[in-house]
């Protein structure tokens, strides 16, 4: 299962690595809504909700579903600036449909759901569509999404506001620190991608990110099957300190292919019981399963979302999640009529390190 970006006939000079500060505040804010995905930075995540203003606590919760599971695209820029205020001012020149449609993916739960033509913007059925998904989600996310079609403008610059609070908040003293590691690690991609080419800085990313054999592809090692193409303006890698163990890639279509990884891999795992690991590892033996999880690692799903996302039958989903769940690597809870399944991240992480990013990348 992988994510293909065609770069056929692509200048090396379009294969760029760089640093973003909006993509790493994106990362932050992650950290903060997901702290369990990061335990090395749980004493960091706690820190800053404790210093935040409950008004500013309160604007990140109720947009956070445009950072939480999964990145919204206009949050992970192909061309990064110097500075998070030109980022921003970048963002501010996207269209209201373009941002409106990649808000929804987010806040809807799944990059799998698409917002196409006719937009929910001008069409009744598509945004009542939209309304029912992210009404499954959440009566947070059913709101945000009410305010976000009704309201455009007023929700981008409720937005925005936020991002620039962030700063003040925790972003700029944090990013002082990342920064340098991201130079650092800047200096090395960029020296192999000039002596070596892109092979070279391809290895140095990731054991999952590679050159294809035919040197026309970059394959990522993803739990899903897609296909991109850099052709025309190229493709993106933004190294990421608060990212870890994620690597996130942006390749919806109208978007330029964007890969944040993290600048250092994670920590061995620490030993589990024999019997754990072979319970666990004969629940993940199957290929459907793992597409559950992964979807699951992106936030809590119902049945009938997850049924309809990898285009299954609702018994199958609900015998593979039973599996799963026996293995104690899910765990649900009901909210109204809907019961959502998440995954047991301390559990995974106990499992292997290398499995837990395979899931969450």
């Amino acid at each position: 299962m992988t994510l293909r970006i065609d770069i056929g006939g692509v200048p090396s000079g379009r294969v760029r690595f760089a640093a973003s500060p909006l993509a790493e505040l994106t990362a932050m804010l992650h950290v903060l809504a997901e702290p369990g995905h990061h335990p090395q930075l749980a004493g960091w995540a706690g820190d800053v909700w404790a210093g935040l203003r409950p008004e500013l606590a309160e604007r990140l919760r109720e947009a956070e579903f445009l950072w939480r599971s999964s990145r919204a695209d206009f949050l992970v820029p192909a061309r990064p600036r110097p500075t998070l205020a030109e980022e921003l001012d970048d963002v501010d020149r996207i269209d209201d449909e373009t941002y409106v449609t990649a808000a929804l993916v987010t806040t809807c739960g799944s990059n799998r759901v698409r917002f196409g033509s006719p937009s929910p913007l001008a069409d009744a059925a598509a945004r009542e569509r939209a309304l029912d998904l992210a009404q499954a989600r959440g009566a947070l996310q059913e709101a945000f999404a009410e305010r976000l079609l009704a309201d455009p403008a007023a929700v981008r610059a409720r937005v925005r506001h936020t991002l620039e609070a962030c700063a003040e908040a925790f972003f700029d003293a944090a990013w002082t620190g990342a920064a340098a590691q991201l130079a650092t690690d800047l200096r090395l991609k960029n020296d192999l991608l000039k002596r070596q080419g892109v092979g070279a800085a391809l290895a140095s990313v990731s054991g999952a990110v590679a050159l294809g054999p035919d040197g026309a592809s970059i394959v990522v090692d993803k739990l899903q099957d897609n296909a991109t193409t850099a052709q025309g303006a190229g493709v993106t890698f933004l190294p990421s300190v608060f990212g870890r163990p994620h690597l996130v890639a942006v390749h919806a279509p109208g978007w330029q292919p964007v890969v944040q990884y993290p600048v250092a891999e994670p920590s061995p795992a620490q030993p589990v019981p024999l019997e754990t690991v072979t319970l666990r590892l004969e629940a993940l033996a199957h290929p459907v399963r793992l597409r559950l999880l992964r979807t699951l690692a992106r936030g809590p799903h119902t049945t009938g979302e997850l049924a309809h996302a990898w285009e299954l039958s609702a018994p199958e989903v609900s015998r593979h999640l039973a599996v799963l769940r026996r293995a104690g690597l899910l765990t649900a809870s009901r909210q109204g009529r809907y019961v959502r399944y998440s995954v047991n991240v301390p559990d995974l992480t106990a499992l292997g390190a290398d499995l837990l990013a395979a899931v969450l990348r």
